[in-house]
């Protein structure tokens, strides 16, 4: 080696605190205490000991009430009145961020500019309005019925065979539009807030459950952890947990039914555990875990600055996938060196028309401009025929009734070369937001050489277009590649290197359409298994064609963001890789502890099962020579 990096444990921490049971308990021999041992969801990393603190949430009172004609200017009034006060409240809480970390703040402020713009001229606003005038039912009714039809549309859109970041991008948007939805109602009916102002330093909270804007009141210099009954792993929550450095515990049934005033609590977040009155041995085993999450923290703040290089010097790209726009203070922190994956459905969601040009050219330039200098790749919209996007809808696009087999049916490219005027639209903006940027393009779904030739001329053409309009262009067109995620385009690579500029193998869709597994459905979700040998060679197949090409091919699937999946996916040949952001250093500090020669050996070998059982076990055993 000539270089030296932390020195890096087996294991990200010790295995410290004893697992048991959910609700087991076991004697502590401290003041007869017993201790009691709740699972839940991991969501913020870290390990910490202290008093548990209860806070709950007074219930809001909501009577579903119709009212007469000559009561729609007072119940009017009182909205107009609760948009103002939410609005001064979320000012005053934005406010309130600048005592928080500053990578905090970067991840929190956008949130609340969110929240902000969703009660000024939205469309949540005006269906609340119009419920109220048309409808006749009380200002509290229209909120709550508005907000759940808005949120339940946005639920539709996902699907059975939606990747894991989709859906809880998903989740998050439809969560964002019930959080404003409390806001209103709190403040209709003048309900008091949750107060953290009497937490003790040190204290771990423990909620029912804790919502985003509750999130952003918590000083993490004061507080521990927090533990919750509700919430999962990808909502805002969780999220602003993550962005304050709290340990974090989420969705741990029975966990307010269990604590008692002075009560001391060991929250893992890591493991996902809260225990509850620690013996002796668990609390010296958790001192020894928080002192190595310390260190191990450390390390990985370290590792931001590092290259993504290889014991024998050979450069690997490590780049984020991005979801929605709040996401980029994460990809700033993780030391990402760019956007893999910029997702654009989000943009025709929760919106009842389809954006033009100058909205979609805003966001791209943003997001463009946001990453100072390392490149983005935009993946055109990848509709499918199970995502129920109302804007396109709306506009004669897609049809009301989706198809019986949506995952096989008008999607991706298809559906784009069926309907050029949406796809010249989006082309036309993110070539005009390549002139602030490196900016790559991405055509999803893609099967045939056809389909890319097809969208090759219409995307010539759109930039000829733009320059006869006078519009400011980069001097070179941005790279036109392709996404193989179907067995098709994997074994077809040979031809669509011919055509495309570069390759992204997407891992998850191409799992499930090789072993026809719907990981969505519990009866066969056992059997979605992105090891199996087929889809590991399909992978094999499309980088070695994209290799003999020279051209760029990088992996942005889940298998992508797994560290001990890492060193196989440089032994196939792979250079660049697309994680989640939280991914990033995990992956990084795998890749500086290995080297090509040993990788490559290690892939041979791979290659050569035919059992997922003992490429699993050999993956496990894996050690860098």
């Amino acid at each position: 080696m000539n270089r030296t990096d932390p020195p890096v444990p087996a294991r990200a921490l010790p295995a410290p605190i004893p697992q048991h049971k959910r609700f087991s308990r076991v004697p502590s021999g401290r003041q007869g205490a017993a201790e009691i041992v709740l699972t839940g969801i991991a969501v913020s990393a870290g390990v910490a000991i202290g008093p548990v603190f209860g806070t709950t949430e007074a219930p809001t009172q909501i009577i579903h009430k119709r009212i007469h004609a000559s009561d729609i200017a007072a119940q009017t009034a009182r909205l107009e009145a609760a948009i103002l006060q939410s609005r001064k409240q979320l000012g005053k809480l934005r406010a309130r961020l600048s005592v928080l970390p500053e990578e905090s703040q970067a991840e929190i402020a956008p949130l609340i500019d969110a929240y902000i713009q969703m009660i000024g001229p939205s469309r949540l606003i005006r269906g609340v309005r119009r419920r109220i005038g048309e409808m006749l039912v009380s200002a509290e009714t229209a909120v709550v019925e508005e907000t759940e039809a808005i949120a339940c549309t946005i639920q539709a859109q996902d699907s059975a065979d939606a990747t894991a970041d989709e859906s809880a991008g998903t989740a998050r948007r439809a969560d964002e539009i019930r959080e404003i939805g409390r806001r209103l109602v709190r403040n209709l009916t003048h309900a008091p807030f949750r107060s953290f102002s009497g937490l003790p330093e040190g204290a771990i909270l423990v909620a029912e459950g804790l919502r985003p804007a509750d999130a952003a009141l918590l000083d993490p210099s004061r507080l521990a952890a927090v533990a919750t009954e509700e919430g999962g792993a990808d909502g805002h929550t969780a999220i602003m947990l993550r962005a304050l450095g709290l340990p974090s515990v989420l969705g741990v049934e029975g966990l307010v039914a269990a604590i008692r005033p002075g009560d001391v609590a060991v929250v893992d977040g890591v493991a996902g555990t809260v225990i509850l009155n620690p013996g002796a041995a668990t609390l010296v085993a958790a001192r020894r875990a928080v002192t190595a999450f310390a260190r191990e923290r450390q390390r990985y703040s370290r590792l931001r600055r590092l290259p993504a290089v290889t014991l024998c010097g050979e450069a690997v790209e490590l780049q984020a996938n991005l979801e929605i726009p709040v996401e980029l203070p994460l990809i700033a922190q993780s030391g990402a060196v760019g956007i893999g994956l910029l997702r654009t459905e989000f943009m025709f969601m929760n919106r009842e028309t389809v954006p033009d040009e100058v909205a979609q050219f805003d966001i791209y330039r943003g997001v463009v401009e946001a990453m100072a200098g390392d490149p983005v790749t935009i993946r055109v919209l990848d509709w499918g025929g199970e995502k129920d996007i109302e804007a396109l809808t709306n506009a004669g696009v897609v049809p009301d009734v989706t198809n019986a087999n949506p995952a096989l049916s008008i999607r991706g490219i298809r559906l784009l070369l069926r309907k050029p005027e949406l796809f010249e639209t989006q082309l036309a903006a993110i070539l005009r937001a390549a002139a602030f940027g490196p900016v790559r393009v991405m055509l999803p779904m893609v099967t045939t050489v056809g389909e890319v030739r097809a969208a090759r001329e219409i995307y010539e053409r759109v930039a000829r277009r733009l320059r006869r309009r006078g519009e400011r262009l980069a001097d070179k067109l941005p790279p036109l590649g392709i996404m193989i995620e179907t067995p098709g385009a994997a074994l077809a690579a040979d031809a669509l290197a011919l055509e495309a500029d570069f390759f992204a193998i997407g891992t998850n869709d191409l799992t499930a359409y090789t072993l026809a597994v719907d990981r969505g459905d519990s009866h066969v979700a056992d059997l979605y298994d992105p090891l199996h040998p087929a889809v590991l060679r399909l992978v094999q197949f499309a980088t070695e064609a994209a290799l003999r090409m020279r051209m760029p091919v990088s992996v942005c699937g889940e298998i992508a963001g797994n560290p001990r999946l890492t060193p196989l996916l440089i032994g196939l040949g792979l250079r660049s890789f697309s994680v989640n952001a939280s991914a990033v250093p995990r992956v990084k500090q795998v890749i500086r502890r290995v080297d090509i020669d040993s990788c490559a050996r290690f892939a041979r070998r791979i290659m050569e099962q035919s059992d997922p059982t003992m490429i699993r076990a050999l993956i496990a055993d894996f050690k860098a020579e």
